[in-house]
């Protein structure tokens, strides 16, 4: 049986956790590998909205192994908030349900004040970070002084490195004049967090290796999207994590044979939240008309997205770096009522004619897109379940896409709902 990964091929909020739940009825562990409480994923399954940030979507759905790997770093008390705000909608979470890897590292308080005191003095050339802490929670891991899960339930050992973390952010709070963080007051904190925490705590590449060895079906979902890793994304606006395919294998401890069947998720245009390049943005009424239509605001934070057409050239190369094999093309219904809809084909630069996003911070923020104009189309799309549903200039732009990128669209996603799904190959049979 195949496993399947999925990964974001734009900037985020693609649309993977509707994706990843539908996905999940077919799996029997549902895996989080990468980011942290700065990721959102919206869930509607019936009259009810779910808003994930750290939990696995498929955790909606009875009978499922919800894992959140090594790669992901975690706020604890986010995690027990959104935990409750689920139970509350009437979803069990438990320790049989829920299983945290023991070595993924926590995002502190501190964190979240460098994050913000970073970000005011950066001023014009804020990154557009959440300021929830994610990119210093990656930096302590990175710099070997992180507070792990594990250390929860080693007290000595996490009254240690809470000292010694605490000092050496001290110094940057003090230097960028922000209020210092007290050691004996998150020490404090944690030791109260402990006992909430540590039941869901486990050994997550046994687990994982144990259920791969039964032939169980392991569902690996990512945050955020390829442009916004840290490695090949638009840097320097890009998240603090790897968000392609690698790093399921790496963020999870299954081994980079074990990822099976990669799943890229991208819209039927483009959208991106905070500062950083975007070529195919339109910042006129067409482009609000995609906002309004996409109800595109993220979930997390309830920031605009800035909106524009889709970018073939971005999308193109997000599959060859990530290792994509098909893609699920999400909320086409957006599109419905456009007279014309615009296609990026190729960017201009200085003259040059380029086939894909260059490195260069300058070179990104000044290529021009070369566009190609298809027909659109009148009829409704929302809520179609089978491709004889769609309008023939729908099916059209459709297969050029798949064409431009050099993918095929595997999925097709019409609406925010559940069923709302054309599936012309299924992942795990693949």
């Amino acid at each position: 049986m195949a496993n399947v990964t999925v990964v974001g091929v734009q900037w985020g909020d693609e649309g993977k956790g509707k994706i990843v739940d539908w996905l999940s009825s077919r799996a029997d562990v549902v895996v989080r590998f990468q980011g942290g409480h700065n990721a959102g994923h919206t869930l509607v399954i019936g009259d009810v909205e779910y808003k994930l940030s750290l939990l696995p979507s498929g955790v909606v759905r009875p009978g499922k192994l919800s894992v959140i790997g090594n790669g992901v770093v975690v706020d604890p008390w986010a995690l027990l908030a959104e935990i409750e705000t689920l139970r509350g909608k009437g979803v069990t979470i438990t320790p049989e349900t829920l299983l945290l890897a023991e070595n993924a590292c926590l995002i502190l308080p501190v964190h979240g004040q460098i994050d913000r005191a970073r970000e005011e003095a950066r001023g014009a050339d804020r990154i557009g970070t959440t300021g929830r802490g994610i990119g210093p929670a990656y930096e302590d891991k990175a710099g070997r002084r992180a507070i792990r899960v594990c250390d929860l339930a080693d007290p000595p050992v996490l009254a240690r490195k809470v000292e010694y973390l605490v000092n050496h952010h001290n110094v940057l709070l003090r230097g960028l004049g922000a209020p210092e963080a007290d050691a004996a007051e998150m020490l404090a904190k944690l030791e109260e967090v402990a006992p909430r925490i540590l039941p869901y705590a486990g050994v997550v590449w046994r687990r994982l290796d144990e259920m791969r060895r039964a032939g169980k079906r392991i569902l690996f979902e990512g945050a955020q999207g390829a442009m916004l890793d840290v490695e090949h994304g638009t840097y320097p606006f890009v998240t603090s994590s790897t968000t392609l395919t690698a790093q399921a294998a790496s963020g999870s401890g299954i081994g980079p044979d074990g990822v099976g069947y990669v799943l890229g998720i991208c819209k039927a245009y483009t959208t991106r939240v905070g500062s950083g390049p975007f070529p195919t943005e339109d910042k006129g009424p067409e482009g609000e008309r995609l906002g309004e239509r996409g109800r595109e605001f993220g979930t997390v934070t309830g920031r605009k997205r800035r909106c524009g057409w889709f970018d073939a050239v971005m999308v193109r190369q997000a599959i060859a770096v990530a290792g994509i094999h098909g893609i699920a093309l999400t909320k086409l219904d957006v599109l419905d009522g456009f007279a014309t809809i615009r296609l990026c084909t190729g960017y201009r630069w200085r003259g040059q004619v380029l086939d894909h996003l260059p490195a260069g911070q300058t070179a990104q923020a000044e290529v021009e897109p070369i566009w190609e104009e298809h027909e659109g189309w009148s009829e409704s799309t929302r809520g179609a379940r089978s491709w004889n549903d769609l309008p023939a200039t729908a099916i059209k732009y459709v297969r050029r896409v798949e064409e431009l990128i050099g993918a095929p669209v595997t999925l097709l996603s019409t609406s925010p709902e559940r069923d709302d799904t054309i599936l012309m190959r299924d992942p795990f049979d693949d």
